[in-house]
């Protein structure tokens, strides 16, 4: 079902919060930007560069990792734009890290220490385990980590990257997984929503390899738009929260200019019907 909504980098989803929390027995719902910058795959000056860009054309939101080696130019590149700003602190901005390897509870909490230390920012907005490999006992030491840190003002929120249909007494509040019109993972999408946990996108773009098939360029056409805006309108409609990432400004700029056209519930129909399961990264999904 499309969504009325017309969406702009300001737009925010309330997560629910069924972490423990040592603030307050009755949280605040937290909101979370429903569009981020992902910096997958950049480093140094080309980081800290589309970062800023992003900053400076409305983004609020940042998706790391430990694995990417990156967190401190994301971090540096937040607080010198916020050092800049007269009207932004650190609680406008949001920043995603995530485990390297579910290795250990103590390695994890040292995980934790360490990306706030490199981000320089105080905090960490979410947290999440990278993966699902190592296995139940190192997953369930691992995210009991996750939901201490939450407790201890480390982390504002916890979740997974690429959970399986089950969690321990602590579910995440956020599940990140590969979602796009080519693969949309309806039965963990299903589970998620059943379990009232939010979905972050990643490679909502499926890293441009359907840019060019017949149906979207159609559809992008019919829409006026660009193929990466049409399936970034797609994951928004849906519902999920969108990671869609690029290192050009002009790209950058692109993929939040999304609030122009809506998908009409046939067209999000038929966009839902060119699932072929693709897969452009790694699916961890055969973990035990």
């Amino acid at each position: 079902m499309s969504s009325k909504t017309s969406y702009a980098l300001s737009s925010t989803l309330s997560l629910p919060i069924p972490l423990p929390t040592s603030t307050s027995k009755s949280p605040s719902p937290i909101h979370i930007p429903l569009i981020h910058l992902g910096v997958y795959l950049t480093s140094g000056y080309t980081t800290t560069s589309s970062v800023t860009s992003a900053l400076q054309i409305g983004y609020r939101a940042f998706d790391s990792a430990e694995w990417y080696a990156n967190e401190a130019e994301v971090g540096d590149a937040i607080n010198k734009f916020l050092a800049t700003s007269s009207k932004l602190e650190r609680k406008d901005i949001w920043f995603t890290t995530k485990l390297k390897t579910n290795y250990s509870y103590d390695a994890t909490r040292k995980s934790i220490r360490e990306s706030v230390k490199k981000s320089g920012l105080g905090y960490l907005d979410l947290y999440l385990l990278h993966s699902p490999y190592g296995g139940r006992q190192k997953r369930r030491e691992c995210w009991r980590a996750v939901v201490d840190a939450v407790e201890s003002g480390e982390v504002r929120v916890g979740g997974l990257q690429e959970l399986l249909t089950s969690f321990p007494k602590h579910p995440p509040t956020i599940n990140q997984i590969e979602i796009h019109p080519f693969n949309t993972q309806s039965s963990i999408t299903k589970f998620c929503k059943e379990n009232n946990i939010a979905i972050e996108a990643y490679a909502p773009l499926a890293r441009s390899l359907r840019f060019s098939h017949p149906k979207i360029k159609e559809l992008s056409k019919k829409y006026g738009c660009t193929p990466a805006q049409l399936m970034i309108r797609w994951s928004l409609q849906h519902g999920y929260i969108t990671l869609p990432k690029s290192v050009k400004e002009k790209r950058i700029r692109e993929n939040a200019d999304i609030g122009r056209f809506e998908i009409s519930d046939e067209d999000m129909g038929v966009m839902d019907g060119l699932d072929e399961k693709l897969v452009t990264d790694w699916d961890p999904t055969d973990a035990d």
